[in-house]
């Protein structure tokens, strides 16, 4: 049963990592958000029995990686060259048994480690994979970009970003970054220049959505607008150009749930 998963996942941060430290406590703050928008998508979806309960699954687990991450490198900032969350989530749960303190049926141990591999991937490698793979492997995605907007709108900046809120308000757009946006493309970490870069960088997780219910539920809490109204930047010319993100962004996930799931 997933409640009882739950709880195992509960115990196993509170056990080993300290519940004291902000990381920690917001980290498992986020997996039980997105263990909801997971549930929220297969609503969305139509999705009920046993890929519904699979997802709420992966999802409790995606991020477990996350927290030696905190104790080994005291962050959750972006850096798979020293530490990749997702290929340590795989670990802690696959190299020693420990996946069956949360599932007693190793006929989805697949599935999870394909999902939580590719969780945060820049891109979703989907050749070879089974319909059912790449169900679960685009939905647990889905569901995580869809609490990162939750997560934006409330974390504090330098923990997020490694900037202070004053170098992100007098911060620039680069060309670069405005020319991916209005592609519609995800935008690389590497591309970024600016702190006002990574800002955009995170409104433009939209363009990665494989489902429509994440963008649903983006658009009823009224995130985009929380977050380009979050700061004020105090570059003119930064302000237009976030007032065009934010046109262009409204008008997207406007035309992705009109019609489709």
């Amino acid at each position: 049963m997933f409640e009882t998963a739950e709880k195992r996942f509960d115990k196993f941060v509170c056990d080993n990592y300290d519940m004291g430290d902000d990381r920690v406590r917001r980290k498992v703050e986020h997996t039980h958000w997105v263990v909801k928008m997971a549930e929220y998508i297969c609503d969305d979806l139509g999705i009920g029995g046993e890929d519904r309960e699979l997802a709420r699954l992966i999802a409790l687990l995606h991020d477990i990686g996350r927290f030696p991450q905190a104790k080994e490198l005291g962050s959750f900032r972006e850096d798979t060259n020293k530490f990749d969350h997702a290929e340590a989530g795989v670990k802690i749960l696959f190299d020693n048994g420990f996946i069956r303190e949360f599932t007693e049926d190793d006929k989805d141990d697949g599935i999870i480690r394909l999902a939580i591999e590719n969780h945060s991937r820049y891109k979703l490698n989907e050749a070879g994979l089974t319909d059912r793979e790449l169900l679960h492997c685009r939905l647990i995605r889905d569901a995580d970009k869809t609490d990162n907007f939750r997560v934006k709108s409330v974390a504090d900046i330098y923990s997020m970003a490694n900037v202070t809120q004053n170098e992100l308000e007098n911060s620039l757009i680069s060309d670069n970054i405005l020319d991916d946006f209005f592609s519609e493309k995800l935008i690389l970490s590497k591309d970024r220049k600016t702190p006002a870069d990574i800002w955009v960088s995170y409104i433009a997780f939209i363009f990665d959505f494989n489902f429509t219910g994440g963008l649903k539920y983006i658009k009823e809490h009224n995130y985009i607008n929380i977050l380009v109204n979050r700061f004020y930047f105090k570059n003119s010319d930064t302000r237009q150009k976030m007032e065009l993100i934010r046109r262009a962004a409204l008008d997207y996930i406007d035309g992705r749930t009109a019609d489709t799931r």
